[in-house]
């Protein structure tokens, strides 16, 4: 890795890169900052108190392009008119996909998708799908198009848990080629998954009188 002097970005872009390549467990912050250079060997604690600022801090790194773009295709979507439930699928999916080919965002990726199916996350999802972020508007906008009992069962999660997951097993595939077909296949999960029918599995395991 190329150095650039800056302490704090180079543990950030050494964490990413080993993160991309192993999962959050499978790194040690001593590896961390032998990648980084760094020779303080309390240089992460010093840069963000502890492992878990560190894994903070590189999702906090790329959610502003991530909210960034959701954001755009969201104005585009409205200012077409009434969003379809595959375009909407779509706004869920391609902000992230798109980090598939952006520097770190391998490691972005593999760290978001285990925080989010994680029993014990490290982050407050609620919290940072507030009012003004793209998430929020996203739920809205997709909340019309789904029965509300699918709204109440956590669906809209549910999707971004799984969207996040598959992201991150895709980043870690070796030699791929383009993610356009990943991508594309991906999107109609998603659109599955907000549409389906609520209740049709519990009928069927329903004994019969």
């Amino acid at each position: 890795m190329a150095r650039k002097g800056n302490v704090r970005d180079d543990l950030l872009e050494a964490a990413e890169t080993l993160f991309a390549e192993r999962d959050l467990a499978g790194v040690s912050l001593r590896e961390i900052g032998a990648a980084a250079g760094a020779t303080n060997s309390n240089a992460i604690q010093y840069h963000f108190g502890d492992r878990a600022g560190l894994v903070r801090a590189v999702v906090a790194r790329h959610d502003a392009t991530v909210e960034a773009r959701r954001h755009a295709v969201l104005d585009q979507l409205e200012a077409d008119g009434s969003p379809t439930l595959p375009a909407l699928a779509g706004a869920l999916v391609r902000p992230l996909a798109a980090e598939l080919s952006e520097p770190g965002g391998g490691g972005y990726l593999r760290v978001l998708g285990e925080l989010l199916n994680s029993p014990r996350p490290i982050i407050d999802w609620e919290k940072k799908a507030g009012p003004g972020s793209s998430i929020a508007r996203w739920r809205r906008l997709v909340e019309r198009h789904m029965d509300p009992e699918a709204v109440r069962r956590h669906r809209r999660f549910v999707c971004l848990r799984f969207a996040a997951a598959e992201l991150a097993r895709r980043s870690a595939t070796p030699a791929r080629r383009s993610d356009a077909r990943f991508v594309g296949e991906l999107v109609d999960l998603v659109t599955g998954l907000l549409c389906a029918p609520i209740g049709r599995s519990e009928a069927a395991e329903r004994p019969r009188s």
